[in-house]
């Protein structure tokens, strides 16, 4: 009969006398047991399954897909020389609106007399100065057109979902009526505002940008 592994409750290496019987003691519990290459085999095993569902595992993981940025909706401007909408596919609906003209105050220092110096070069009367202020046009008035999303897209549910996206960012503070009032109107224009298209009417790229339309593959 080989002994178990609990029969070593009195140690043999503590007694003061080796006796020939402990060792066969000893023995017998280490052959109870795996041996240590069994147990190296198996760790390998272990190993290399496991190596191999990481593996298969990293090849079922999905594409990541960035979502869309922030949108530049300047470059979405179409500007004709004779009336619109622009030509495009169908199904595709557009809105039409006037940027306003941009104008900016400069001041600017002119010189009215020259500094007078003495044969050494020493100012003996500073230079006179007048501060004139004028107006140049950075942007001319225009009129631009850009996609918007459809009539048919635009439902008390899709306002109402508008107005929460604008709410989030800060940008409405009115109740959620899903009705396009002024105040839904005034938050549309800030944030196009910001991106580059100064109109209350939302374009369809802003509208993808706040997650109302689902954004084309192509496009990111």
């Amino acid at each position: 009969m080989i002994p178990i592994c609990q029969t070593r409750a009195q140690d043999p290496w503590r007694t003061k006398t080796f006796q020939p019987q402990h060792l066969q003691l000893w023995s017998g519990c280490a052959k109870s047991g795996p041996t240590g290459r069994q147990v190296g085999q198996g760790m390998i095993k272990t190993v290399f399954i496991g190596g191999a569902l990481a593996l298969l595992l990293a090849g079922c993981t999905p594409a990541q897909v960035t979502a869309p940025g922030r949108a530049n909706l300047a470059i979405e401007l179409v500007r004709l020389e004779e009336g619109g909408p622009p030509k495009g596919p169908a199904g595709h609906c557009w809105a039409a609106d006037t940027t306003p003209a941009v104008i900016e105050t400069v001041t600017e220092q002119i010189i009215v007399t020259e500094a007078q110096r003495d044969d050494t070069g020493r100012v003996i009367a500073p230079a006179s100065f007048q501060t004139k202020t004028h107006q140049r046009m950075v942007q001319m008035r225009e009129d631009v057109w850009f996609r918007v999303p459809c009539p048919a897209e635009m439902t008390i549910s899709f306002v109402a979902s508008l107005q929460r996206a604008m709410k989030a960012r800060g940008l409405f503070s009115q109740p959620v009526t899903g009705e396009m009032d002024a105040g839904t109107l005034a938050a549309i224009r800030r944030f196009q505002a910001d991106r580059g298209l100064d109109s209350p009417t939302l374009s369809l790229a802003a509208a993808k940008e706040l997650g109302l339309i689902a954004t084309d593959l192509s496009d990111l």
